[in-house]
């Protein structure tokens, strides 16, 4: 149990102390706040066993997914491997709704696709099972990440995984493992999560696109496609509000294409899913173009903030 700074120590003491005779238990007082990664790497450096796994405070796993991650990683070959992430308060609002459908498209279309060729590019931090053998080569670089001379804390599951298989082990998701986390239910606090994730995924594509080469020609295709994508939605959209405000006339061809790809895929998600409320999910859509795009510009902008946003 690692106590990362808390200035409470006084009031945490004695719960530290009804453990204390459990050898089950044993406590890291750290000295200051170092933040997440610093900590998690201490609680790494003085455990024991073979398999380390990492879950969220805010996660509950269902009662087999130790034991189906476990059975994962038999194979030598594995260094990291991610569970199936549900949203545990998916029914509180439209936007945790929405945001479970996102997990699902996430997990079982994007990390199972990469999964085929061993190379899944973010093992989430709610759930995800790592090699004790293949972290003991990787704790350094994993604690002396640096962006722009400054240290990289978050983003922590998404840099690991890139430095497994740049270390030459696969990475991999195990759909029957589920994971409920707990997800943002307004619009504030999602835009937080989501410009920090977005921060990091800049950071640490520059990084991916070095290793590519070493793996499989579909997840260059696949990197390149989730980062271009967006791109070319966001130029399609300014130029579509560009040609109205110049001359008047509405971009129908714009609003059409978008809308038809956007029912093609909720539809097909619909189909594999075998849950018809996936239509909803085009909902989504207007989100991503008026909201999470203007968003992820200025996190390309921002790339040197480190803050978390959620406290």
């Amino acid at each position: 149990v690692v106590d990362d700074g808390s200035a409470n120590r006084d009031v945490v003491a004695p719960v530290h102390q009804i453990y204390a005779s459990d050898p089950r238990f044993s406590f890291i007082l750290l000295a200051n706040n170092v933040g997440k990664r610093k900590a998690q790497i201490a609680a790494i450096r003085s455990s024991s066993g073979d398999l380390v796994l990492n879950v969220d405070s805010d996660t509950i796993l269902a009662d087999d997914v130790v034991t189906k991650l476990v059975l994962k990683m038999h194979d030598p070959g594995i260094g990291a491997a991610m569970g199936q992430l549900i949203a545990s308060n998916r029914n509180q609002t439209w936007l945790t709704r929405l945001i479970d459908m996102e997990y699902w498209l996430a997990c079982n279309e994007e990390r199972a696709a990469q999964a085929r060729f061993g190379a899944v590019m973010c093992c989430c931090g709610p759930c995800a099972m790592y090699r004790r053998s293949a972290l003991s080569l990787l704790l350094d670089q994993y604690e002396a990440q640096f962006f722009r001379g400054k240290p990289s804390d978050f983003g922590e599951d998404r840099h690991l995984t890139i430095l497994m298989l740049k270390a030459g082990f696969r990475t991999e998701y195990v759909p029957d493992a589920i994971a409920a986390t707990v997800v943002p239910h307004s619009l504030r606090p999602y835009l937080r999560q989501q410009l920090r994730w977005a921060r990091s995924t800049f950071r640490d594509t520059f990084l991916a696109m070095r290793l590519l080469p070493e793996l499989d020609g579909y997840l260059t295709l696949d990197v390149v496609g989730q980062n271009l994508g967006p791109l070319l939605l966001a130029i399609s959209s300014l130029a579509a509000l560009a040609q109205l405000l110049i001359d008047g006339s509405i971009p129908w061809w714009t609003g059409l294409t978008i809308a038809v790809m956007t029912m093609v895929r909720c539809s097909v998600a619909a189909l594999r899913a075998r849950e018809l409320r996936f239509i909803g999910f085009s909902l989504h859509t207007p989100i991503n173009i008026f909201l999470l795009l203007p968003l992820k510009a200025y996190a390309l902008c921002t790339l040197s903030n480190r803050e978390w946003l959620s406290r």
